[in-house]
């Protein structure tokens, strides 16, 4: 039975709901006492560039399937998706072996003090916001990314569109939102 023919939806439930459950369990598991065999610091340099490509390739596809150039739509979305799983695994990689970056941290001590808010003042709550606002939606795309692209690949173009109108402008913040989250924290590291 090829995938035109296959109803995937339980397996695309269960993978959306175990991405968000491991990734919120890594934050509450001790560190390990081993090393990741490369410095994992860089990784979040690195996850930036994935997000900054999946934006490029996002616009990409919106270019292309408005100007009827179908193929090269498929590509660039299937792209996205591998770049995306890609930055999944270096994600959950970078939080098993490491510990969160507070923003505002200057000191780098794991705490951010009085003067330290002070210092950075309202960009806190503006941090804050758009961390807040792209982990919800990170959350939510999972599903929907997962639905648009099996949609895609069934030929469902009727409902690829309808769930696509949601799903593009979403995973596109998801992926900017996840650059301007790195810049602003960066300093922290």
């Amino acid at each position: 039975m090829s995938i035109k023919n296959k109803n995937l939806n339980l397996p695309i439930a269960i993978v959306s709901i175990v991405i968000p459950v491991v990734v919120a369990i890594l934050f509450y598991l001790p560190r390990p006492e081993m090393e990741a065999g490369f410095n994992v610091q860089i990784l979040p340099l690195f996850h930036a560039i994935l997000n900054s490509a999946t934006a490029v390739l996002l616009l990409a596809s919106l270019y292309f399937i408005k100007n009827g150039h179908v193929q090269a739509h498929k590509v660039t979305n299937l792209t996205a998706v591998v770049l995306s799983a890609l930055f999944l695994v270096s994600y959950v990689t970078y939080h098993f072996f490491t510990e969160s970056t507070r923003f505002g941290d200057a000191n780098h001590d794991g705490l951010v003090d009085a003067a330290e808010k002070a210092m950075v003042g309202g960009s806190r709550y503006v941090y804050y916001f758009i961390l807040l606002t792209h982990i919800v939606l990170a959350v939510v795309i999972v599903p929907l990314v997962l639905f648009t692209l099996l949609r895609g690949l069934q030929s469902d173009f009727a409902r690829h569109r309808k769930i696509a109108r949601i799903t593009w402008p979403i995973w596109f913040y998801v992926a900017i939102t996840g650059v301007v989250v790195y810049v602003m924290i960066s300093p922290y590291y």
